[in-house]
């Protein structure tokens, strides 16, 4: 069976994919669990700065999981921008009925991973900033899942990490009762690994994770559900276990 667990809509600035079109592709593609997690982007630089409405986005969830609860389970989720910035925001929308809640890094400060930004800092110099911030969302918490662990690895094209720093992060998120996701989208984007990859899912499993999700991070309707079988198969490698979440409480599938 196939879940994906990070999808974005029309209720993200950077997607123009209908939720219903969705669901009838997934059906089709025999998708058979889907959650919608739209950014919720609150840095002033960013495109999608104050774009995401609760109540028009759940206007709609609600209306289309009714309707096609015969076909496909649809699930409420969010991708919020660093929470530990934007701690207010994050308290409020965090009450809401979402099923599942990403935590996910994409700014440092004013600073993204575009090609402006990577033509004055190397991937080691960005990476050891961005650690910084991984670091600290993950002691904010809050969150059932962090959102595409080695972000700029789908921008930079390579990873740097000091394990200990990884080690220090997933003791947290883990302490916390937090999982990591198989994010494929940087499969579709040129590299040769999902987010995380082999290294990096080695040191979680080191360190106590066996948990993770599925999502493909898609912003088009035909990649929703795509390379599910690269995941699934890092996690049959890895003797990890696929989670999904409902009303924020994880549900271990069978593998």
């Amino acid at each position: 069976m196939i879940s994906d667990f990070h999808v974005h809509t029309t209720f993200s600035a950077d997607s123009k994919a209908d939720m219903e079109e969705y669901v009838k592709r997934a059906i089709s593609k025999k998708i058979q669990r889907v959650c919608f997690t739209d950014h919720v982007d609150l840095n002033k630089n960013d495109n999608g700065y104050n774009f995401y409405a609760p109540d028009r986005y759940f206007a709609i969830f609600n209306k289309l999981k009714e309707k096609y609860k015969d076909s496909i389970e649809l699930y409420s989720g969010i991708e919020f921008g660093e929470p530990h910035v934007y701690t207010d925001i994050f308290k409020q929308l965090s009450v809401l009925p979402y099923d599942y809640i990403i935590g996910s890094i994409h700014w440092i400060g004013n600073f993204f991973p575009c090609e402006e930004v990577r033509a004055k800092y190397s991937a080691k110099e960005f990476y050891t900033w961005y650690w910084e911030e991984v670091l600290k969302t993950v002691k904010h918490g809050g969150f059932d899942c962090l959102g595409h662990i080695d972000f700029p690895k789908r921008y930079y094209g390579e990873i740097y990490y000091s394990e200990n720093d990884v080690k220090e992060i997933f003791k947290i998120l883990l302490d916390k009762n937090m999982v990591i996701e198989i994010n494929t989208s940087s499969l579709r984007k040129g590299c040769s690994e999902t987010m995380p990859g082999r290294e990096i899912l080695e040191i979680y499993k080191d360190c106590g994770g066996k948990y993770v999700t599925i999502g493909s991070d898609s912003h088009f309707t035909d990649d929703i559900g795509a390379d599910a079988d690269a995941a699934k198969k890092l996690i049959k490698d890895f003797s990890l276990r696929e989670v999904i979440y409902e009303n924020r409480k994880m549900i271990i599938l069978e593998n």
